[in-house]
């Protein structure tokens, strides 16, 4: 149930407009700021997700990017996914590009949910068919649905 708090439906991009990470990086912020109100800390959260990448890039599996980072200002764990069509050059770890996006960000008292949510996401994507349902999502809606149906799956099977 957790990931579905995180990703909610308007937090949710099918069709990104990026082909670079830096922009993506930029997009996917917006969408957080949007649903996060005014006080949402825009600039602290770039700069805590290019701070995580420079470390390494989070580009984990083919096809697949997961930037996260912690930012003073976040309440709790707050997510964004973006799909592309067209690919994002990511500089992931295979040199390929990116289609599915899930960038977390959370407040740097809250690790532990921070760490849940990362597990969590890291069992939906072991599942191939979880990613090409995601890519084949046309909005929002159906996307959060694809998640919703995935994440109670795993609760169910414990």
């Amino acid at each position: 149930m957790l990931l579905q708090q995180v990703f909610a439906a308007d937090r949710i991009k099918v069709g990104l407009e990026s082909t670079e990470k830096d922009e993506l990086f930029e997009e996917l912020v917006e969408l957080l700021a949007r649903s996060g109100g005014r006080s949402f800390p825009r600039a602290g959260v770039l700069a805590a997700i290019r701070e995580r990448e420079e470390k390494m890039s989070t580009g984990i599996k083919k096809g697949i990017a997961l930037p996260h980072g912690k930012a003073e200002g976040v309440e709790g764990i707050v997510g964004a996914i973006g799909i592309s069509h067209r690919g994002v050059a990511y500089e992931a770890l295979d040199g390929e590009p990116v289609y599915l996006v899930f960038m977390l960000v959370s407040s740097p008292k809250d690790s532990e949910l921070h760490l849940r949510a990362l597990k969590g996401l890291a069992r939906l994507l072991d599942d191939p068919e979880f990613y090409t349902e995601l890519l084949e999502a046309e909005n929002a809606e159906r996307a959060f649905g694809v998640i919703k149906r995935y994440e109670d799956l795993l609760t169910l099977q414990g």
